[in-house]
Parts: C-alpha cells; sequence; structure tokens
C-alpha cells in the first residue's frame, strides 16, 4: 500500500461523513412533509402527480395495504419492463435495431430491474436500445430504489409513533422519494458526469478505421470497430445514486464513456454510498433521538473501512505466482504496482479496491475494475460485503431497513444476558418482532446457499462454469451471493445467459427483495401499535460505543455462521492454492 492510495480512500470517507448530516437532514424533512427548498418549484408538480393518479395524500395506510401496494407496483414494473424488451424492436429510438430480448433473459431483466437488483446476463450496447435503457432501465433505477426507501421510512415511523396503526401512504412516500431526493440529485451528478466527458447523446453508433487492422476469432480481416453512444450519462448518474448498479455499457463503470476520470471515479463512488450512509441520520431525525442514528452509521463504517483497506492490501500485495517468475508487483514512479490483472489503469489498485468494496456494500453493483481478476482475497472481501445481508450502508432504504433488523436481534439478545424484556427506542421487542426479524435475517442466506448447492450439483448449473476447482465454485456462490441479495455485481467467468441461470437467478432475485420487505412491514405494523415504555435502569442505551460494537459483533458472527463453510470452499482454498 502506498501513501497516495491510503489518502484517497481517507479522502472519500472524508466527504461521505461530511455529507451524511446536511442530506441526512433534508430528506428528513422530505418524509415528514416539512417546507424545504425544492417546494415552490416541486409541490405543483406533487400534487399534479396525486392528481393524475388517484391519491389522497392525506389518506394513510395500515401495514396491509402499504405492503399490498408496493407488491402490485413492483408487478406492474416487472410486465411493463417484460413487454418492453420483447416488443423493442417495433418501437422507436433503436438506431441500431435490435431485435426482441429472448423471453428468459427478458424475464431475468425485468426482475432484476424492477427488485433493484441490476443484475445483467446481457450486454447493454448490443442487446438493448435507448427506449428501452431510458423508459425500462433508467425509470425502474430511479422506482425500485423509491420504493425500498419507503419501505424504510413506513419502518421509521413504525418505531417513532406509538399506539397508532397506521404507516403513512405508500404512493405519497415513492412520489417524494424520486421527485425531491433522487431526480435532483440525479441531475447534478449527471451534468457533472458530462462535463468530464461522459457520453449522452441519440446518436447512433459511430465507426472508426483502424489505423492497425487485425483479425477476429475467425481469420475475418477487421478493419474498423464499432464505438457504442447513448444516453449513458443519465443513467449512471441514477443507477448509482439509487445503488442500482446497472451499466449502459457491458464494461460498466470501468467503461471510459461512462467513468472516464479519477474525478468521475470519485463521484460515483460517493454517489453510490451517499443516500445510504444519509438515511441513518434521517433515522435519527425521524425517531427524535440523531445519537441513535450516529450509532448505526458508525457501527456501518468500521465493518467498511476494515474491509476496504483489507481488500486493498490483497490487491497491492500483487500475485505470487507473477512474483515466483520476476515480474515487478512493488509500487514505483514508473509501475503501479500490485495486481493489475481486470484493472484500469487510470483508477488503479486503491481506487478499484474502494470502488469494489463500497458497492458490494451498498447493493450497487457497478464495477470499476474486473471482480473476477481480484485475488482470492480481495474476492473474499468482496463476498463478505455481500454475505453480512447488504446491511454495511447497504441499498437505498434496504441496507438500513437490513441493518435494524439486526438490532432488533442485538436488543433481543442483550435483554436475554440481563434477564429482562428487551426494549429498542422504548418499544418492547418480542416473539413477533423476533420472527420478523429472524425471516429478514435467515431468508437471505437459505437462498444464496440452497441456489448455490443446485447449480453445483447439477449438469446445467455447472455447464456454464468455465474455470475448474476452487475459482468456479466462487463464480457460482459470487452470483447467487449478489442475486441473493439485489446486488448485481458479478464474477464474470460464469456463463449466466442461460435459461437455467436466468429463472434461478429470477426466483432468487425476486425473493430477496421482497420476502424480506414483507416481514419488515409486518415488523413496522407491530411496532407502530405499541406505547413507548420510559427508560430505566435496566435498559440499554442504544446510542454509544458499546452498543455499536455488539452490533457488529451480532452481524459479523451471523454473516460467518451461514458462510464460512462455503467461503472455505471457494476464495479461501484458492488462497492457500496460490503457494503463500
Amino acid at each position: 500500500m502506498t501513501f497516495n492510495g491510503i489518502f484517497q480512500i481517507v479522502f472519500y470517507l472524508v466527504l461521505l461523513a461530511l455529507l451524511v448530516k446536511p442530506l441526512g437532514a433534508y430528506m428528513a424533512r422530505v418524509y415528514q412533509g416539512e417546507r424545504t427548498w425544492l417546494d415552490p418549484v416541486l409541490r405543483p408538480v406533487e400534487r399534479l402527480v396525486y392528481r393524475l393518479a388517484g391519491v389522497d395524500p392525506a389518506q394513510e395506510m395500515g401495514w396491509k395495504a402499504y405492503t399490498l401496494s408496493m407488491l402490485g407496483f413492483s408487478l406492474a414494473g416487472v410486465i411493463f419492463l417484460y413487454l418492453l424488451q420483447r416488443l423493442q424492436g417495433w418501437l422507436p429510438l433503436n438506431p441500431q435495431g435490435f431485435g426482441a430480448v429472448a423471453p428468459d433473459l427478458a424475464l431475468n431483466s425485468a426482475v432484476s430491474f424492477v427488485t433493484n437488483t441490476n443484475w445483467q446476463n446481457y450486454a447493454g450496447e448490443s442487446t438493448l436500445s435507448y427506449l428501452t435503457q431510458m423508459m425500462g432501465m433508467t425509470v425502474q433505477n430511479f422506482l425500485s430504489a423509491a420504493a425500498g426507501m419507503a419501505v424504510l421510512v413506513a419502518l421509521i415511523r413504525g418505531l417513532a409513533r406509538q399506539a397508532a396503526s397506521l404507516l403513512g401512504n405508500f404512493w405519497v412516500d415513492l412520489t417524494r422519494s424520486v421527485l425531491y431526493i433522487l431526480l435532483p440529485l440525479s441531475l447534478l451528478l449527471a451534468l457533472a458526469l458530462v462535463s468530464q466527458g461522459v457520453v449522452q447523446t441519440f446518436s447512433s453508433y459511430q465507426r472508426a478505421v483502424l489505423l492497425e487492422p487485425t483479425r477476429d476469432a475467425g481469420g475475418n480481416t477487421v478493419g474498423e470497430q464499432v464505438i457504442a453512444l447513448g444516453p449513458a450519462a443519465s443513467q449512471a448518474a441514477i443507477k448509482h445514486l439509487g445503488t442500482n448498479g446497472g451499466g449502459f455499457f457491458n464494461a460498466n463503470a470501468a467503461h471510459p464513456f461512462e467513468n472516464p476520470t479519477p474525478l468521475t471515479d470519485l463521484l460515483l463512488a460517493l454517489g453510490q454510498t451517499v443516500i445510504a450512509a444519509s438515511l441513518t441520520y434521517t433515522f435519527g431525525r425521524m425517531v427524535g433521538d440523531t445519537r441513535q442514528g450516529w450509532a448505526l452509521l458508525a457501527a456501518m463504517l468500521v465493518i467498511l473501512v476494515v474491509v476496504i483497506f483489507g481488500a486493498y492490501a490483497a490487491e497491492a500485495g500483487g500475485n505470487p505466482r507473477l512474483a515466483a517468475l520476476g515480474v515487478e508487483q512493488v509500487a514505483s514512479q514508473t509501475n503501479p504496482g500490485g495486481n493489475m490483472e481486470g484493472k484500469e489503469v487510470r483508477f488503479g489498485v486503491p481506487r478499484s479496491a474502494l470502488f469494489a468494496v463500497t458497492t458490494t456494500a451498498t447493493s450497487n453493483g457497478a464495477v470499476d475494475a474486473m471482480h473476477d481478476s481480484f485475488t482470492p482475497l480481495g474476492g473474499l472481501a468482496l463476498l463478505v460485503m455481500m454475505q453480512l445481508g447488504e446491511v454495511v450502508l447497504g441499498g437505498a432504504g434496504s441496507g438500513l431497513y437490513g441493518m435494524l433488523a439486526f438490532v432488533i436481534v442485538a436488543v433481543f439478545v442483550s435483554g436475554l444476558m440481563v434477564g429482562r424484556t428487551p426494549e429498542y427506542l422504548g418499544k418492547k421487542i418480542e416473539a413477533f418482532e423476533m420472527k420478523m426479524a429472524s425471516l429478514v435475517i435467515l431468508i437471505m442466506p437459505l437462498l444464496v446457499l440452497g441456489f448455490t448447492a443446485l447449480a453445483v450439483a447439477t449438469a446445467v448449473g455447472k455447464a456454464s462454469v468455465f474455470n475448474p476447482g476452487p475459482h468456479g465454485f466462487s463464480e457460482v456462490l459470487y452470483a447467487f451471493s449478489s442475486m441473493g441479495n439485489n446486488n448485481g455485481s458479478a464474477f464474470a467467468g460464469l456463463g449466466g445467459n442461460t435459461p437455467f441461470y436466468n429463472l434461478a437467478g429470477a426466483l432468487a432475485m425476486l425473493a430477496a427483495r421482497f420476502w424480506l420487505a414483507v416481514p419488515v412491514l409486518a415488523l413496522a405494523g407491530s411496532l407502530v401499535r405499541k406505547k413507548k415504555a420510559p427508560p430505566s435502569a435496566g435498559t440499554l442505551p442504544s446510542h454509544g460505543p458499546l452498543f455499536a460494537g455488539w452490533l457488529i459483533a451480532i452481524v459479523i458472527i451471523v454473516g460467518a455462521l451461514n458462510f464460512l463453510p462455503a467461503l472455505a470452499l471457494g476464495p479461501i482454498v484458492e488462497h492457500l492454492m496460490l503457494g503463500w
């Protein structure tokens, strides 16, 4: 590791910390219906949306109505996006003349973007028209993120209110998330990206004559290159801010038209973490105690920082097999050093490690380097960030409501230790709350390990694994860890565009999103009915370093117990085989 690399990571962390309070306070005002500086412009638009949709913004919902609204809205999104892909050959804004997407791939992609996963078994520049990219994928980037944020807000209201039955209005929370938070931030980020060279155009693809003609795999002479273009900046902005991750181009944020400079790389890394981090402060403001939010953020950042520097150290150490051949892997004025396979020279090892860890921590899934080329321990760090349940910052909304499920478990276990009924924010945590929290925590490991076992135990699953041994197993484990946590990144050595992986992945993504969101809303419905008990001498303070440390321990222990055996079969044994 170098001083420059450490400085870049610390600089990012400082910027992120500085943005948490102002953005978090702003989002709290948005969700509490208070006046914001955007009201003169957006209030009329908001009222028009409600009028056109037939929504009464004053009519709040119980948890069942809120849940049905969220599920119905998501189902409609899946159907619309599926049909858009199947019909794109007959629709406008298709200068390349792309035809219909195959049924199984269209289903996988529709489910992927509606569930905020953005797993891609296709190359965007050779599969989707501009209309499908914009009206389908980009729109769902906004709506899926807003749906996750709405579920979180309902849970926060369940903790903040007492002796009530209503959690707000899903349509209002969804609309305000898009209008007041995601759209303005995306506009600012998109303009910044365009200023740095990210493409934003409706022009057809361009052809460039090669200075030195080459030959393709069939021996044919290739004298020109097709350069893909399109409205990429607008999609890149929301793919990061909404923790979506689906790239306009197949190379995602490693493509120079999506992420051309170190400055855009920093902006994208901040974009994919800033809303998730700031929602902790929003939570503190809405429950009336900002210390609660800071404690949650501290627990998240401790894990995040340790894993970032762990991944950086693993990649900076290079590959011992290359070192044995005399390849220089020490950083110098003329050598970036470390394991540069699959990494962009304009970013290097530290920025690649930072981006990779933050994208797997936040369920974003965008990449500025190829994760499949990371060292075994570097890849292990990325797997761990997903397998902890995407609660270290996590997705927009979904990360914090996942962490709050761990909080429920933490206070329950601590209550058992001291022999008193556990409480959180004055609400007693009883059997129903523990059942719902357990579902949120345990469904994901069952999905990931179950589908991984199915894939490696069947011929149809193994047929797409192109690397033998533990790395091939890691690729399958990574794929279902990604889809089972609505992340979307991948170890690229797995051939995912097959009926088996498209259909199994669609099932995993649907279950990972909605089998978790429904128990969260049921938990909110139970908590909102409870009265708050005043703190007493036996109440466990949930805002200090002791509780933050206890929460970290619970998150790590649960993750380790669930996945350590599988990790031992993949990246751990692969690391030992390198001959360290």
